[in-house]
């Protein structure tokens, strides 16, 4: 952690948080795609596919071909979701950090910064499903900064801010694709306590499911 410091949001910061956001979503893109390739329904369909032209065209060469055009568009597809839900964060909460999460209660972001440049971000702010706790959002490091424990530190700022305020956990939600993020979390402490498919329908074809997890901090002041 040398020369890492976690501070406050300023609005200086606006682009440089919006640009390591967008960036870690990005890389999600090559899991998502694995995983929809995995599930019955997407092979179920490039089997048909596959079988269909084979039969009526006689030939490898159409049903290669349109297997080939089925895994492009899909994975466009899967880019064309990431995108819209940058573009919508970026219209919602991420449009005026300062409002959203600076001038709200009980709420706060907090930005890492190596050597004068943001390298990682966190959020937190009152839970809507879980009354009495605050919600971990926007957490995302930069690759090029990962492995020296920023992820974890802006873990424990969220705990520390959490706990300084009264409320009984923290609770977040992750997806299926993020194992890093699963794995950082339960080494932090936090619970998987439950687990669904996202509502959208694609999601439900492609079972793309989301977990959430809870980090109670009256036990863990109990344990202390």
């Amino acid at each position: 952690m040398a020369n890492i410091q976690i501070r406050k949001y300023e609005d200086t910061d606006a682009e440089a948080v919006k640009e390591v956001f967008a960036l870690g979503m990005s890389e999600h893109v090559p899991s998502t795609f694995m995983h929809i390739l995995k599930q019955p329904p997407t092979q179920m369909a490039l089997m048909c596919i596959f079988c269909a032209l084979m039969t009526s065209s006689k030939s490898f060469l159409l049903p290669i071909l349109a297997i080939t055009l089925f895994l492009a568009g899909a994975r466009q597809l899967v880019v064309y979701m990431f995108n819209k839900y940058i573009d919508t964060s970026f219209r919602k909460d991420l449009k005026s950090i300062n409002e959203t999460y600076l001038k709200q209660k009980d709420s706060c972001f907090w930005v890492a910064e190596s050597d004068g440049r943001v390298v990682g971000t966190v959020a937190c702010l009152p839970a809507e499903n879980v009354p009495g706790c605050l919600e971990l959002k926007r957490m995302s490091v930069s690759r090029s900064h990962r492995g020296r424990g920023i992820a974890k530190a802006l873990c424990r700022t969220v705990a520390d801010f959490t706990r300084d305020r009264g409320c009984a956990a923290v609770v977040l939600y992750t997806s299926v694709v993020q194992i890093d993020a699963q794995k950082l979390y339960e080494r932090m402490g936090y619970e998987k306590i439950r687990e669904f498919v996202a509502p959208e329908l694609i999601a439900k074809i492609v079972n793309f499911t989301l977990f959430e997890y809870r980090l109670d901090l009256q036990r863990e002041k109990k344990s202390d």
